[in-house]
């Protein structure tokens, strides 16, 4: 684990800008103006802030150089055929396909230096949504456990609804790849527990349900007391008979959101006016961050919501671009990301839950520098960018986040971290202080070993006390 910053850059932080490498002269009087100190006891106070949390989960890892941190001065081959765009914030742009970010970055903290070095998509994944390495063996038990797992692990939310609900949103048929082999999703060494609610039903289209929490015509109130009953009676598990105790909490649990038409609500999007749900967009994606927002307006801590297979033919699925990048970004990807990440920020606030509402959006990894760059197994086309873990961005918004913020930088290229890398591990240490998780907070695995939950450094300079 590397070394947390030193005094002396804490200092400089302290002096009103996020980093004299990354930020021009106008950025860091605006940080002055806005009193942006980001870092010591003041952005420390911001642990606890968020009671829930939206994680826009862009499967297949969105180009960087393409979307966020753009590179007009490098040559076409790198830069790619997008332009750079102002925003809000002065000195800070991003694609010209966003242009409804844009005009928010003044929510927004982007992150220019992810980094690790996972090329392959099921297991680089682990590291985004556990903050570690996945583990060395291909068994999802072994896997550290979700972030959403941890807080449901920790009692987090408000019952009935779980803690944790995943949206991974598929077409009729579909068996996608990347939803069934990707690491990092479950529980993992905490046991199945605190496995998240998963939703691959696809909220756009139309009949969408939620599993059946309807009872049926004949099974009235008092006949599902007395069935709740006998299943009392019947299941006593021993503390040898792990399986039959998880499956008697996962009973129990289904028990109360059958019991509880406001939970049942909580999925039933055609509550909302067609006005809203044309603002996130009709869309699978759009719809699935409406429904996030749905979730965590009702007491779900965590609510992840992956890019879906939209079912269209002849391209590339999800954010993995190795042909017709450019074609797909500006067409399929950005305008749906765009506007979903758009409608939610506003939304969250016009309803009074954005600064306690943290909302990550993020892919596994980036695109390689070069166009019709080889970097994994896959390749890439002429058109298109392959794998590259080495740089990529995230960014954040909501509780306790520094607004209008960049922190890091890219080299000339998009290839590496000029300045300040940050882990995965960091991210999740952030992540975890936002929603009030201790940093010295230990869970036993199977075997009874007390393990640190999140070993990395939270990245205070993001953070804002006010």
């Amino acid at each position: 684990m590397s070394a947390a910053p030193s005094p002396t850059r804490r200092q400089l932080l302290q002096c009103g800008g996020l980093s004299l490498f990354q930020l021009g002269l106008p950025d860091l009087l605006r940080a002055r103006a806005h009193g942006a100190t980001g870092s010591g006891d003041d952005a420390r106070s911001t642990f606890g802030r968020a009671k829930s949390c939206i994680f826009l989960f862009m499967w297949g890892g969105p180009a960087h150089q393409d979307t966020w941190d753009l590179k007009p001065a490098a040559p076409r081959e790198i830069r790619g055929e997008f332009e750079p765009i102002a925003t809000v914030v002065p000195g800070l742009q991003i694609c010209e396909h966003f242009p409804q970010l844009a005009q928010r970055t003044d929510r927004l903290a982007v992150i220019r230096s992810m980094t690790h070095g996972d090329v392959n998509h099921t297991t680089a994944t682990h590291f985004l949504l556990t903050g570690q390495p996945p583990p060395p063996v291909d068994d999802l038990t072994r896997d550290w456990p979700s972030i959403g797992s941890v807080l449901a692990k920790l009692g987090r939310g408000t019952p009935p609804l779980p803690s944790f609900v995943q949206m991974r949103p598929t077409v009729p048929g579909d068996v996608p790849r990347f939803v069934e082999e990707s690491h990092g999703q479950f529980g993992g060494w905490l046991g199945d527990s605190v496995r998240p609610l998963t939703i691959d039903a696809n909220p756009h289209l139309p009949g969408y349900r939620v599993g059946d929490f309807d009872r049926l015509p004949e099974v009235d109130r008092s006949r599902m007391s007395l069935r709740q009953s006998l299943l009392r009676a019947i299941d006593q598990p021993t503390p040898a008979a792990a399986g039959p105790e998880v499956m008697s909490q996962h009973y129990a649990r289904a028990f109360d959101l059958l019991n509880s038409p406001q939970a049942q609500a909580a999925f039933d999007l055609s509550e909302e006016p067609d006005s809203v749900r044309d603002r996130y967009g009709r869309n699978p994606h759009g719809q699935s961050v409406l429904q996030a927002r749905r979730l965590i307006e009702r007491g779900v801590a965590l609510a992840t919501v992956f890019w879906p297979n939209d079912g269209i033919k002849n391209v590339s699925v999800y954010w993995d671009t190795h042909s017709k990048n450019f074609i797909d970004l500006r067409e399929r990807l950005m305008p749906a990301a765009d506007q979903a990440f758009s409608a939610l920020l506003d939304d969250l606030a016009e309803r009074g839950l954005l600064d306690e509402t943290l909302v990550i959006w993020s892919g596994e990894f980036g695109r390689t520098p070069r166009i019709g760059q080889r970097n994994s197994d896959a390749g890439a086309g002429a058109d298109g960018r392959d794998h590259w873990p080495n740089c990529f961005t995230s960014v954040l918004a909501g509780a306790g986040i520094q607004g209008g913020s960049v922190y890091g930088s890219s080299d000339r290229i998009a290839a590496y971290p000029a300045s300040d890398p940050v882990r995965p591990v960091d991210l999740t240490a952030t992540i975890y202080h936002l929603l009030g998780v201790p940093a010295d907070l230990h869970l036993r695995d199977r075997e009874g070993r007390p393990l640190a939950i999140c070993p990395g450094d939270p990245l205070f300079p993001l953070l804002t006390s006010s």
